[in-house]
């Protein structure tokens, strides 16, 4: 009777659900993972618990947080035997006010079928988190994934603060005939993995990202131009100068390595 009724149920707009209903697609998220019995897997969305199933043939411990109050007392049900076995901690509210403190271990990894309209606050959630996941699994609007990995050579605001944490790599696709309901657009699934704060060893998270949005407000002027908005000009054309940079470097052109180097410089000459 359960199983009918999940089968059954509608996706509400409201929360942007499309359930994944394509086994290959579960399965390449697993093997994105590198989910094993000693990881704790952080499960967002769990919906129908298609992928929950999969995760605990994997995983001993799979914490799942589901926002929807049907779908919570369904899975409840679903569960109840790996629930009681204490192979699923299944908790009843919003990810974006979830507290990683719940979490006891120190490591765990994340994976999420990510409503496309939460996708931008929920990564920025786990990857400033001072409790950040050891790897983050996520199926998510395909150009989002793209324009994370910079597909085009193009990097932007999105794609460098990902970077900034870990390292983004876009696995594979998946057709919206993957989902139910199917969205207007195709999805894919996108791997961070080697997520640290490492990356700001020589200045603050803060200053990074006041250069970086800096740097992206007006996409007509030149880098230099942008910055020297917030930082004395004289002192970013130098910085520019003893970095080899093109004076007439546009943001989108500069990669998260530059980045570093562009910030960390600055720095030395403002005490940023």
């Amino acid at each position: 009777m359960i199983y009918h009724l999940i089968n059954n149920m509608y996706a509400k707009r409201s929360l942007g659900q499309n359930f994944l209903t394509s086994e290959s697609a579960v399965d390449k998220i697993i093997d994105a993972g590198d989910v094993t019995a000693d990881d704790i897997v952080l499960e967002v969305g769990p919906g129908k618990g298609m992928l929950t199933k999969k995760l605990l043939a994997f995983s001993d411990l799979v914490i799942a947080v589901e926002k929807d109050d049907t779908l919570f007392k369904l899975l409840q049900t679903k569960f109840k035997k790996e629930i009681e076995n204490k192979k699923l901690k299944l908790i009843h509210g919003d990810i974006l006010e979830f507290e990683t403190n719940q979490l006891t271990a120190s490591s765990y990894k994340l994976v999420a079928n990510i409503p496309y309209n939460i996708t931008g606050v929920l990564i920025r959630k786990f990857l400033e988190n001072n409790h950040q996941p050891e790897c983050m699994v996520l199926t998510l609007q395909k150009e989002v994934a793209e324009r994370i990995v910079s597909k085009d050579k193009k990097e932007s605001i999105l794609s460098l603060s990902v970077k900034a944490y870990g390292e983004p790599k876009y696995v594979q696709m998946v057709r919206a005939g993957s989902f139910s309901p199917a969205p207007k657009v195709d999805s894919a699934i996108l791997l961070i993995e080697n997520i640290s704060k490492k990356f700001f060893d020589q200045f603050s998270e803060e200053k990074f990202f006041e250069i970086l949005r800096a740097g992206f407000r007006s996409k007509r002027k030149k880098l230099s131009s942008n910055i020297g908005e917030i930082v004395e000009k004289s002192k970013v054309l130098k910085s520019f100068e003893e970095l080899g940079l093109d004076p007439n470097l546009r943001a989108e052109d500069l990669d998260i390595n530059g980045w570093k180097k562009l910030v960390a410089c600055l720095r030395s000459q403002e005490n940023l």
